[in-house]
């Protein structure tokens, strides 16, 4: 089976990470998959904003989550203790901003997942970063002035396993 069809086929979320940091070249490799990913009329307007695991942002992140759903005593946090969690973000005005960032952050899943990694693709922030806090965390996450959070992605060294989704083509493909 090719390395592409192979990577589609074993990936699944990852819902827990060990302490081991990216290497600087496994970062790079995943910001050039999300960086080479196609985007409408090649505006290339995807922003990526990387955070340490342990950076304060994502506690406040997590606590405006919570706070908006009202939950407490959440058994882990948004991004699964991830050592690396990476903020899309794209320009607010574009019609096709959302599935551009949506194609990048699938590249990046499936390059995390070719080199060993683990990740899991986050979109439960979204009314967080999309609230009354929006100006807040778009200013503190230094994400350009015409942008706003789209999707985002939690990689790391895998600390669980977890099957892939079956699924059933006849109920999930028609071909006319």
């Amino acid at each position: 089976m090719n390395p592409v069809a192979e990577a589609i086929k074993n990936r699944s979320s990852t819902r827990g990470y060990t302490a081991e940091p990216l290497t600087e070249a496994e970062l790079n490799a995943l910001l050039q998959a999300g960086l080479q990913s196609p985007t409408a009329v090649n505006r290339q307007e995807v922003h990526f904003t990387v955070l340490r695991g342990d950076h304060p942002l994502l506690s406040e992140i997590e606590a405006e989550k919570n706070r908006l759903r009202g939950l407490t005593d959440q058994p882990h946090n948004f991004y699964y203790e991830a050592p690396t969690v990476i903020l899309l973000s794209a320009e607010r005005s574009f019609h096709w901003s959302v599935v551009d960032a949506g194609i990048a952050v699938q590249s990046m899943a499936l390059a995390a997942e070719s080199l060993g990694l683990g990740s899991v693709i986050i979109g439960c922030i979204y009314d967080a970063l999309h609230g009354e806090k929006q100006a807040y965390f778009e200013k503190a996450l230094r994400f350009p002035e015409t942008h706003e959070f789209q999707i985002a992605l939690a990689v790391g060294h895998k600390a669980t396993e977890k099957t892939p989704h079956a699924y059933d083509a006849e109920t999930h493909v028609t071909c006319l």
